[in-house]
């Protein structure tokens, strides 16, 4: 029976089955990130974003197409977290702008709206690159256009929407060298196409349980049961992944057939082809028949099979624990930002003043350094967790002041400091967009209260851009970036515009980058030393630096953050 119309009631489970599916495949969506790095958050700012909006959802008590609308653009835009999230939360701003004034939905309605979408979060970027989520949501509105008059059945409609996406989403290595390098596909993109795999089921009648955690009611509910990912969901069931030593250098009709071949199998394809082998990754029943084709064209090397059911169950228990402990970090975390607040935190509340600071900061050693360069508020996130648009302008209440510097710190946070800003009117919000923390720590050291917020703001761009950072951690997995092959453990020195160093000694990875950085024109390195780093190594790295440097002054801090071992800035 063909669907030609949506109701609210049937958009708001498509929104929050969406949702759910996002959130389900959150770690396998951050484990996309080109950077081999402990904090790929893709996928899970993307999940924080939506579930915003899925609360504000399911708190609906009058539901209809124009307050679902105004529910998912206002919860998307409060909760959106990094680049990802931001450009998700414009997608829903615009898509809803399209399907507002309507009681029902159908193909004409969306395919407008969808059109919205992408204009509207293409407009937020400054500069939109290709080969991300915003090409894969471009050609889902693409086709949508395309499809109409093709056809009224919104079964019919979504279904070859989503089709269309994952073919985009596949070609996204092809747009982007650095995803096709680190061998993945974009992970915003996929994070996307999860949200339409999600209201593609729920339009179809699949069971699925509506309840978000932490919110009040179940929007429109219809009580269907779905865990994050069942087995059932699992439609194919062994990740499947091989290389071709080829014979002969793959014609385009070979590579189009073998790619056909491989659809005909299975899903989540990817064949990245040059003219002497090929990498191959997909999700099939039958890994035998893929293999057996693939032999046709060369020999195989490195094959790999894995049971995703098996995985699954495995997954289930880890999941488990993991939510368990993350419950308890955030309470200790609550606990500890409380009981940390500052008595200039408390003044801040108070004192009205010309001008005030906010900035993002990671680690206590960091957190005092900022306060004592004069920061009214501190927002604790930074790489590990980037704070949501919601949690700037919580902040931007908290100080009293007619001009307020938001300094990011993170280029993933610029974004939503940026939304944040666009949505206050009583106050004079100026985002300096700095990308890591001693940038932030140089544009305060620049900051002259007896000159007006424009002069300050001038020569405090001026000023981070004379700022080279590198930051030292490890990588999760093997990979090849920038020509760089990257074993699982590697220590890696990166860059503002890369990956400066990879050894499997953190000193020697430490010492390649710092090197990179340091050149005839700079004056002082500056060193912040993280939570698992002793003070003493520090010590002695700093020596290291004074030696080896000796017409630069170097200053050593204890940053504490996590994640990243050091953080050099040189300027």
């Amino acid at each position: 029976m063909a669907i030609n119309t949506i109701d609210a009631s049937l958009l708001s489970k498509m929104f929050l089955a969406g949702a759910k599916n996002l959130d389900a495949k959150k770690e396998w969506i951050n484990e996309l990130n080109v950077f081999p790095v402990p904090d790929g958050d893709t996928g899970t700012n993307m999940s924080m974003t939506i579930l915003s909006a899925a609360k504000e959802v399911c708190a609906l008590d009058d539901l209809n197409m124009a307050s679902l609308a105004k529910a998912i653009s206002s919860g998307s835009l409060r909760g959106a977290r990094g680049n990802s999230g931001v450009i998700l939360s414009q997608l829903f701003r615009g898509f809803t702008k399209g399907i507002a004034p309507y009681d029902t939905l159908d193909v004409v309605v969306l395919s407008d709206a969808m059109q919205k979408a992408v204009e509207t979060a293409y407009k937020a970027v400054m500069k939109p690159k290709e080969g991300t989520i915003l090409t894969v949501a471009r050609g889902a509105a693409d086709k949508a256009l395309e499809l109409i008059g093709e056809t009224e059945d919104l079964a019919v409609f979504l279904e070859e929407i989503i089709r269309h996406a994952e073919y985009v989403l596949s070609q996204t290595p092809e747009m982007l060298p650095v995803l096709k390098q680190a061998g993945v596909v974009d992970s915003g993109g996929q994070g996307l196409v999860a949200v339409l795999q999600g209201a593609y089921d729920a339009l179809m009648g699949k069971e699925i349980d509506y309840t978000i955690e932490g919110a009040g009611t179940s929007a429109g509910s219809g009580v269907v049961r779905i865990s994050s990912e069942t087995e059932e969901e699992i439609k194919f069931g062994y990740c499947t992944e091989f290389i071709i030593v080829l014979n002969q250098p793959l014609s385009d009709q070979q590579e189009t057939d073998f790619k056909n071949f491989l659809e005909s199998l299975g899903d989540s394809i990817v064949v990245v082809a040059d003219d002497e082998i090929v990498k191959v990754h997909v999700h099939t029943n039958d890994p035998g028949l893929a293999l057996q084709r693939a032999l046709t064209y060369g020999s195989l090397s490195r094959i790999k099979i894995d049971n995703m059911r098996e995985e699954h169950q495995e997954k289930l228990i880890k999941d488990a624990a993991k939510v368990a402990a993350a419950q308890k970090e955030e309470r200790d975390a609550a606990k500890r930002a409380a009981a940390e607040q500052s008595d200039a935190e408390f003044a801040a509340k108070a004192e009205h003043k010309p001008m005030g600071f906010i900035s993002v900061s990671i680690g206590a050693g960091i957190n005092e350094i900022f306060k004592g360069l004069g920061v009214d508020y501190i927002i604790e996130g930074g790489q590990t967790m980037n704070p949501s648009t919601e949690d700037m302008l919580n902040a931007i209440d908290e100080v009293h002041a007619d001009t307020i510097f938001i300094l990011p710190n993170n280029k993933n946070i610029i974004l939503a400091a940026n939304q944040a800003a666009s949505l206050i009117e009583h106050k004079n919000i100026v985002v300096i967009p700095t990308k890591t923390i001693p940038q932030g720590i140089t544009a305060l050291v620049n900051y002259i209260p007896d000159q007006d917020a424009r002069e300050n703001e001038e020569r405090m761009l001026e000023e981070i851009n004379s700022v080279k950072t590198g930051q030292v951690t490890y990588a999760v997995r093997d990979t090849l970036i920038e020509d760089k092959k990257i074993r699982q453990g590697d220590y890696m020195g990166i860059g503002d515009a890369g990956i400066l160093s990879a050894n499997a000694d953190m000193d020697e990875a430490l010492k390649e980058m710092v090197a990179q950085l340091v050149d005839e024109n700079s004056a002082i390195i500056s060193v912040y030393y993280g939570a698992d780093v002793r003070a003493e190594d520090a010590e002695a790295f700093s020596q290291y630096l004074q030696e080896t440097y000796p017409d630069c002054e170097v200053e050593t801090y204890s940053g504490g953050q996590p994640i990243y071992y050091y953080v050099v800035s040189v300027e």
